[in-house]
């Protein structure tokens, strides 16, 4: 399950120190000492119990004028301190399964009962609020490549608990995995969030925890849908593109998205088990599994 960390201090610091002092050292949770001051800070930041809701009272006085931070989680997260660095500050509002907000968009729009790991560490802190509810799992990312279906034998239950007021944490990239739980009442957690060039090439999951598979990867990339665009287009320089990514490319997840999309260009079954029967021997594991899901897919169709 993430770590628990342990940060007792009562001093209290604005939104402001807080970034200036992530900034001047930087966030990476792989640092144990690096670790340590952004937990500290985290803490600071989060005893200030009036804060947000003056960022709050003031962003909906001035009607969000000022509000240029981009933000592409959804409606429930907000930016407080954009990407800088290897790190940023964002605040997520939690409701209760009796929210209108939850009636209306429904449990998944706030990933409640999405059993999911992450491919990024962060910290994160119970604001205000019970706090949400999570089942906690460890897995072993190493051994999966990530297709549809694959079973996870490294996947074990290790408990429930909830982020509740004053508690701090450490979720791991690949190796935490949490299926979420409604907070019994409205509740905010704050995060500092490690960010850095390469992540968006490793991959999230979503598992399938009665079957112990992994579901579906759930952090596709800007790329993905850049190529599937450029070969239904029918470009030679697109189809070329995909044919060499398909091959050589170092991220499985982009070799698949090119055979994807040389898939979708073939009218008959023949013509595309042919293409996906060339691609089970393309030298990726990822690739072997879906090609030979993808065939299956065909035969039963």
């Amino acid at each position: 399950m993430p770590r628990v960390i342990d940060c007792k201090d009562t001093a209290r610091a604005s939104l402001a120190e807080t970034a200036d002092a992530l900034r001047g050292s930087g966030f990476d949770p792989r640092d144990e000492e690096s670790l340590e001051h952004a937990a500290l800070w985290l803490r600071r930041l989060g005893n200030d119990e009036s804060f947000l809701g003056d960022m709050l009272i003031e962003s909906l006085a001035q009607r969000h004028r000022e509000d240029v931070l981009e933000n592409s989680y959804g409606p429930q997260v907000m930016m407080l301190v954009p990407p800088c660095g290897q790190f940023f500050i964002r605040a997520n509002i939690w409701p209760s399964l009796g929210e209108h907000m939850v009636r209306a968009s429904g449990g998944p729009s706030f990933a409640l009962g999405l059993p999911h790991d992450h491919n990024f560490s962060f910290l994160t802190l119970g604001y205000f609020g019970p706090g949400y509810w999570s089942d906690y799992y460890e897995f072993d990312y190493d051994e999966v490549a990530g297709a549809r279906g694959e079973s996870v034998e490294s996947l074990r239950f290790v408990e429930r608990s909830r982020l509740e007021q004053g508690k701090l944490m450490l979720y791991r990239a690949h190796v935490d995995v949490h299926a979420q739980g409604a907070a019994d009442s409205l509740s905010v957690s704050l995060n500092v969030m490690h960010t850095n060039g390469a992540q968006g090439w490793f991959d999230q999951y979503r598992f399938d925890l009665e079957r112990r598979e992994i579901g579906a990867i759930v952090s596709p990339g800007p790329s993905d849908a850049f190529l599937k665009l450029a070969v239904a287009l029918g470009s030679a320089e697109g189809l070329d593109l995909a044919h060499r990514f398909a091959r050589r490319h170092p991220s499985d997840r982009l070799r698949l998205a090119a055979w994807d999309a040389l898939a979708a260009r073939e009218c008959d079954a023949a013509a595309r088990d042919a293409l996906w029967r060339e691609a089970e021997g393309s030298g990726s594991r990822l690739v072997t599994l879906e090609a030979k899901a993808r065939r299956a897919e065909l035969v039963s169709a």
